[in-house]
């Protein structure tokens, strides 16, 4: 492809994008198409010779964008939202463009300084404390990550980097039974042992019980194990409960345990004045980590994570071969010393163009917009006698189920397994669930960037006409 090729094809494409995000709404919200139907329809092996670029773009269309499911539809409410945004968009465009591979501060000096910066910002605006320092990682799986090597090293000596784990105690992690499956998967990676991972019960609001957590710790030490770190949810995957912070990291303190705090969705709306208290207590943590690419129209990957001691981070991962080598090393930050990837992406732009193009006050807005829509939700649900709120509604998620009066748990169970299913085979909207107390319950996320008022009375006129029907069904009568 020359300059000129790649100039017009550049223009059609970028108008593509914009009628995709104007129209995206004509596309059913989940992928229709079955296992293997995209990948029977690609040749066997790879082309020997040039294949014209419209020829590609008409495969795109034609192949892969029936098996695309549009996080970006405004009905999307499955799981936590993967927002774009048109600024964010524009700083994929631009990263792309420079390829920059921003390991260290030489290979880019404005990406470096960029990403110190912003994260300060999102300090801030956060209300995170001032002794944080902040670096961009791809994912909170990998900042949990971090934080896990971190204390592994710090706690050892760094011996463990040198010597591995020989002989040493044996670490425990802790975490609530509802906190996020990326944690159980770090403490497998960092080589502490799946069956090294204790969770904790949780109470009636799904937050982890402090005085078991305690009794856990009392009981590992008493075997002689070495307790390393605890893992508070700031927002559970299930249903965006809150660990107490201040009680859980009044016990690390007294035990000298690692407090890392799991803020990936929830941690975002601590720009809202009024839900800064969500970190009152972070002057316990000793990392923390709030994912921009979730709520905050931000592209993934953008994972912001802080620690307070920046040199225990380093030290983790420091490796400094000759040919990284250079005179300025001492006077700056080198994020690759920062995380476990060698290369880095200059994720600080489109976050940073985020935070030039809408300004604070205007994130705010978005996020009191959708926190109303999911209230006005959970009314309508609260006032229809055949739905019930299964969890403390916090912010813009709503966990429910359809369970009319004399209906046992069991059939509500296989009720609303087919009411989410019929509702997102339809393609009219996209939920996902959750199990709470054992039993089948329906999430419904209202964060996506354009999601309106009408978007979610269509889900709700969507759920009153799917259960009416589902009710029909011979085996529930």
């Amino acid at each position: 492809m020359d300059k000129e090729t790649f100039r017009k094809e550049a223009h059609k494409m970028v108008d593509w994008m914009a009628d995709y995000l104007e129209g995206v709404e004509k596309y059913p919200v989940r992928s229709r198409v079955k296992p293997g139907e995209i990948y029977d329809q690609m040749p066997e092996n790879a082309p020997e010779f040039p294949i014209p670029f419209e020829k590609t773009f008409e495969d795109f269309n034609q192949i892969l964008m029936p098996g695309i499911t549009h996080w970006q539809h405004p009905m999307f409410m499955a799981y936590f939202n993967a927002n774009t945004s048109y600024p964010s968009i524009l700083g994929e465009m631009l990263t792309a463009t420079l390829g920059a591979q921003c390991m260290i501060w030489d290979t880019s000096p404005a990406a470096a300084e960029l990403e110190q910066r912003v994260c300060e910002w999102m300090r801030d605006l956060l209300a995170l404390p001032k002794d944080f320092t902040g670096v961009i990682q791809d994912t909170a799986s990998t900042s949990t990550l971090c934080a896990l090597l971190t204390a592994r090293e710090k706690y050892s000596d760094y011996a463990i980097n040198r010597k591995g784990f020989g002989s040493m105690h044996k670490f425990r992690i802790y975490c609530s039974e509802h906190a996020h499956s990326s944690i159980e998967k770090a403490v497998k990676i960092a080589g502490f042992g799946q069956e090294n991972l204790v969770k904790i019960e949780c109470d009636e609001k799904f937050s982890m019980k402090t005085a078991e957590l305690e009794k856990a710790i009392h009981g590992d030490l008493a075997d002689g194990l070495k307790p390393l770190m605890v893992v508070a949810a700031l927002g559970t995957t299930s249903t965006l409960a809150l660990d107490p912070v201040e009680e859980i990291g009044e016990i690390c303190k007294h035990f000298k345990i690692w407090l890392h705090v799991d803020a990936a969705y929830a941690g975002t709306a601590a720009v809202l004045p009024e839900y800064r208290w969500i970190h009152k207590s972070m002057e316990y943590a000793d990392s923390y980590v709030a994912n921009p690419h979730k709520w905050m129209f931000t592209n993934f990957d953008c994972s912001l994570y802080y620690v307070r001691d920046q040199e225990s981070l380093i030290r983790t991962f420091e490796i400094l071969p000759e040919y990284l080598k250079t005179k300025n090393t001492d006077r700056v930050n080198n994020y690759r010393d920062w995380g476990i990837q060698l290369g880095r992406r200059f994720r600080a732009l489109k976050l940073w163009m985020v935070l030039n193009t809408y300004g604070a006050e205007g994130i705010r807005r978005l996020y009191r917009k959708h926190i109303e829509i999911t209230e006005v939700f959970t009314e309508k649900l609260q006032r229809n006698k055949d739905f019930r709120i299964m969890a403390p509604v916090f912010l813009n998620l709503v966990c429910f189920r359809y369970q009319p009066e004399g209906m046992n748990e069991d059939d509500a169970d296989a009720m609303n397994a087919r009411i989410l299913d019929a509702i997102n085979s339809s393609g009219h909207a996209y939920l996902s669930h959750t199990r709470l107390h054992g039993r089948y319950v329906i999430r419904a996320c209202f964060g996506q960037t354009r999601v309106e008022w009408h978007h979610m009375e269509r889900l709700y006129e969507e759920l009153i006409s799917v259960s009416g029907l589902e009710c029909e069904s011979p085996e529930i009568k």
